[in-house]
C-alpha cells in the first residue's frame, strides 16, 4: 500500500473512532467542537495562511456543522457561520481581497436596508437578535466567502482536498447515526421526514450534509481513485452515505446531490478524451449500477416506504395534496410581503414575526429565495441575480474548475429546501469563485 493511501485510510479510521466518541463518550462532543476552532485557529495562524489555510480549516468546520449541533457540541447553535466568517476575516488580513470582487460587495450592500428596515419594525430585542441569528448569518456569510474567494488560486489537488475536509467529518456523522438507530424497521411509522432516523436532529439538514458527503466521495471515485483500494473506499464510503441519507425521508438534500454529480459527470465526460474518456465508462457504469443497489436495498430496509415517501404518497398508497408539507404557504406568506413592499421589503425577520401573530406559530422559512423577497424586496432581486450570474462569467477564465456548476446547482437547490440554515451552501458557493490551476489536465483524472 502506497504511503499517501495509508494516510488516506488512517484519517478514515479516525472519522469512525470520533463517530463513536461522540456517541458513547458524554464530554467528547465539546471537546470535539472546540478542538476544531483552536487546532483551526493555529492552523491557520500559525502558517499566517500563506497556503489558503483558511479554506481548509472552515471546510472542517462546514463538514462538522451538523453532527455538532444534534450532539450539542458547538457553543452555540449558530457557531459553524460565526466561526466561517471569522476564518474568512483572517484569511482577508493575511491575503486581501481581490479588487474586482465588486458584485459581492454590492451584494452585502444590497442586504442592508432589509436589515436597518427589520431593527427598527421587529418587536423586542430578542426578536431582533434572532434574526439576525436565522436569516442574516447565512447570507453574511456567503457575501464574506465569496469575497475571499474571489480570483484566488489553488490547484485542482488543493481543491479536492478541501472538500475532502468538508467530507471527513461526514462520515463521523453517518457512523453517529447507525448508533443511533440501529433497528431501523422499529422507527418507520409513516412516510414523512423522520427525526428517529436523521439522529433526532432536523432531517432536512441531515439529509442535505450526508448527500454532500456522498458528492465528494462520488467525486473521489472520478478524480483520486487510481488504484483497486482507493476506489473500493470512496464507493464504500459514498454507498454509506448514499443510503442514510435516503432513510432520512428527507428528499431535498439527497435529490440536490444526485444533481450536482450527474452535471459533474457530463462535464468531465465532455472535457476528457483517450483513456480517460474510457475509465469514464466504467465509472459511469459503477455509479448507475451502485445507485440502483441502493436504492433497493433501501426500500428493502423500509419496507417499500421509501418508494412511496419519492412518489409523495403516505403510508397507504395516497397520494398527498400537499408536496411540500406547508412550505408553500410559507412561500406565499413572504411572496404577499414582496407585493405589499416591493421595493426594499419588509424588513429581517419580519415575516416570521407577522406570521406567528397570525397563527401562533413561529414557523421559520424553508426557501431563502422568497424569504429574500419578502424581506428585501427588489434589491433582494438584485442581489440574488448577481449571485447567480457571476459565477458563470468567471467559467470563462475559470475552465479547470470543473465543479463550478455543480457547486452553484448545492447552493441553489439548497437554500430553495433549507434556506441558509446551514453553513454549506454559502461556503460551497463560494468555491466556484476560486480559479484553478491543472499542471496537466490529461492528469486531471487519476
Amino acid at each position: 500500500m502506497l504511503k499517501q493511501d495509508k494516510r488516506y485510510l488512517y484519517l478514515i479510521i479516525l472519522h469512525l473512532c470520533i463517530g463513536l466518541g461522540l456517541y458513547f463518550v458524554p464530554f467528547f462532543p465539546k471537546f470535539y467542537g472546540y478542538s476544531i476552532l483552536i487546532g483551526g485557529l493555529y492552523f491557520v495562524i500559525n502558517a499566517q495562511n500563506k497556503n489558503n489555510e483558511v479554506l481548509y480549516a472552515a471546510a472542517y468546520i462546514v463538514g462538522s456543522e451538523v453532527v455538532l449541533r444534534m450532539t450539542n457540541g458547538n457553543p452555540i447553535y449558530e457557531f459553524s457561520k460565526y466561526a466561517v466568517i471569522g476564518f474568512m476575516l483572517i484569511g482577508v488580513y493575511f491575503g486581501g481581497i481581490s479588487k474586482q470582487a465588486i458584485p459581492y460587495w454590492l451584494y452585502m450592500v444590497l442586504l442592508l436596508p432589509g436589515l436597518v428596515i427589520g431593527y427598527y419594525t421587529l418587536e423586542g430585542i430578542e426578536s431582533i437578535k434572532n434574526a439576525i441569528s436565522f436569516n442574516i448569518s447565512g447570507p453574511f456569510c456567503l457575501g464574506l466567502c465569496a469575497l475571499y474567494c474571489y480570483n484566488r488560486f489553488v490547484t485542482f489537488k488543493q481543491l479536492n482536498e478541501i472538500l475532502l475536509l468538508i467530507g471527513l467529518p461526514i462520515i463521523s456523522c453517518a457512523v453517529y447515526l447507525f448508533l443511533y438507530t440501529p433497528e431501523l424497521k422499529d422507527v418507520l411509522t409513516g412516510t414523512g421526514s423522520n427525526f428517529a432516523t436523521s439522529g433526532g436532529f432536523g432531517p432536512n439538514q441531515v439529509a442535505t450534509v450526508l448527500g454532500l458527503g456522498m458528492f465528494v466521495f462520488f467525486s473521489r471515485l472520478i478524480f483520486f481513485s487510481p488504484n483497486p483500494f482507493l476506489f473500493v473506499t470512496n464507493a464504500l464510503i459514498a454507498v454509506v452515505l448514499s443510503y442514510r441519507g435516503i432513510i432520512t425521508f428527507s428528499r431535498g438534500g439527497i435529490l440536490t446531490s444526485l444533481i450536482m454529480l450527474f452535471v459533474l459527470v457530463l462535464i468531465t465526460y465532455y472535457k476528457v478524451t483517450g483513456k480517460a474518456r474510457i475509465k469514464m465508462h466504467y465509472i459511469l457504469l459503477a455509479l448507475v449500477v451502485g445507485m440502483i443497489g441502493i436504492w433497493v436495498f433501501s426500500s428493502s430496509q423500509t419496507n417499500g416506504l421509501i418508494n412511496k415517501r419519492y412518489a409523495n404518497q403516505d403510508i397507504n398508497g395516497r397520494v398527498k395534496q400537499d408536496n411540500f408539507t406547508g412550505r408553500e404557504v410559507l412561500a406565499k406568506d413572504e411572496l404577499l410581503a414582496f407585493m405589499t413592499h416591493p421595493v426594499f421589503g419588509v424588513g429581517v425577520g419580519k415575516t416570521a414575526e407577522d406570521r406567528q401573530k397570525k397563527t401562533g406559530i413561529l414557523a421559520l422559512t424553508h426557501n431563502e429565495i422568497t424569504r429574500t423577497l419578502g424581506e428585501h424586496g427588489a434589491l433582494g432581486i438584485i442581489a440574488l441575480l448577481l449571485l447567480l450570474v457571476t459565477p458563470f462569467f468567471m467559467y470563462i477564465k475559470n475552465r479547470y474548475n470543473i465543479y463550478i456548476v455543480s457547486f452553484v446547482l448545492f447552493w441553489l437547490l439548497t437554500i430553495n429546501h433549507a434556506a441558509m440554515r446551514l453553513a454549506a451552501p454559502a461556503f460551497v458557493y463560494a468555491l466556484a469563485l476560486l480559479i484553478v490551476h491543472v499542471p496537466n489536465p490529461k492528469d486531471t483524472i487519476k
